[in-house]
């Protein structure tokens, strides 16, 4: 099975019209440069006094034929490429017959404090350093962080080339709300320290999406059924723009079981239901939680404080339910 054809067709300009008037006075503005459209092949923003830029990449995360006109130009003409895996880097050019006429160096999170003084120096002298990762946007759960970070302190350019995102891609066919969504990159491996990130999100009222290992999928999900419970709805998202791409949705519970019955390849998004939304509690249903922290040494104050926000309540109520139930 070949992965589909790709075909593009140039872009409508959903531009209104101008005016008359405004017609008029950009005819007569003769010395205005015009700002490039969002189509026409426009430089970018204006770069730093030396002329240099650090140009964030998007590379596909499955399927070559996502690779964007820019990000093929680019890679061709940056003066320095820094790639996170090279091998991966020269497949990319191989497969889009594409010349790197720049010095190519790796950049991962393993180098980036070394490597990032060297890059902004490049910059600051004038040249364009192209940032590109494995798959997807840099700085995105992957690096870029630390060099886009000090050129911005540095009052050099940064811009970036958009394109493929294993997030968004998730998101959007999960078939769970995409109105609030957060990312929340791949939980910590250890038991304990996940359920802990878990128990946090609990209450995350907005979709989350997460990043996940194959042999640590069963993991992962079995951890969710037991921190947001079992019928949370959940999409695993694998091999997203791959020839074997696959979406499952179900309870968490659910997915937990298929993925602890055999073997999952691939690269994984997790798209997670968000918290339902809960009737207010009542005051004098609270009145226990508050007590319970009171002996453990928390002020009477503070225990209705921080019950009252978890709960959505009345502090001022709450406290005066406790106050009645001595």
């Amino acid at each position: 099975m070949q992965p589909p054809e790709t075909s593009a067709e140039p872009p409508q300009d959903f531009a209104a019209e101008e005016s008359a008037v405004e017609g008029a006075a950009r005819r007569e503005s003769a010395e205005e440069e015009p700002s490039p459209s969002a189509y026409d092949g426009g430089a970018g923003p204006a770069r730093s006094p030396g002329g240099g830029a650090v140009v964030l990449a998007a590379t596909p995360i499955g399927n070559l034929g996502d690779a964007s006109r820019r990000l093929v130009e680019l890679l061709g003409e940056a003066d320095i490429i820094a790639a996170e895996d090279t091998r991966r880097l020269s497949r990319l050019v191989h497969g889009l017959g594409v010349q790197p006429r720049g010095r190519v160096l790796s950049y991962h999170e393993h180098n980036e404090s070394a490597k990032t003084p060297e890059l902004l120096e490049a910059v600051a002298g004038g040249a364009t350093v192209l940032l590109v990762t494995d798959a997807g946007m840099p700085a995105v759960s992957d690096p870029g962080f630390r060099l886009v970070e000090a050129a911005v302190d540095q009052g050099l350019t940064v811009t970036a080339v958009p394109g493929p995102s294993a997030v968004l891609t998730a998101l959007a066919l999960s078939g769970l709300p995409t109105d609030r969504f957060c990312f929340e990159g791949f939980l910590p491996r250890k038991a304990g320290e996940r359920a802990s990130r878990l128990a946090q999100l609990r209450s995350e009222r907005r979709t989350m999406v997460f990043f996940e290992a194959p042999h640590r999928l069963a993991a992962m999900l079995r951890a969710l059924a037991e921190a947001f419970g079992g019928s949370r709805r959940v999409a695993v998202c694998r091999e997203l723009t791959k020839a074997y791409e696959e979406v499952l949705r179900g309870g968490a519970a659910e997915l937990a079981a298929w993925a602890e019955a055999g073997e999952v390849r691939g690269e994984i998004a997790v798209v997670v239901e968000g918290a339902p939304e809960q009737a207010p509690a009542r005051p004098e249903d609270l009145v226990a939680e508050v007590q319970s922290l009171v002996a453990g040494g928390t002020r009477l104050k503070d225990a209705v404080a921080v019950v009252a926000e978890e709960a959505g309540a009345s502090k001022r109520q709450l406290y005066a339910a406790v106050i009645a139930a001595r």
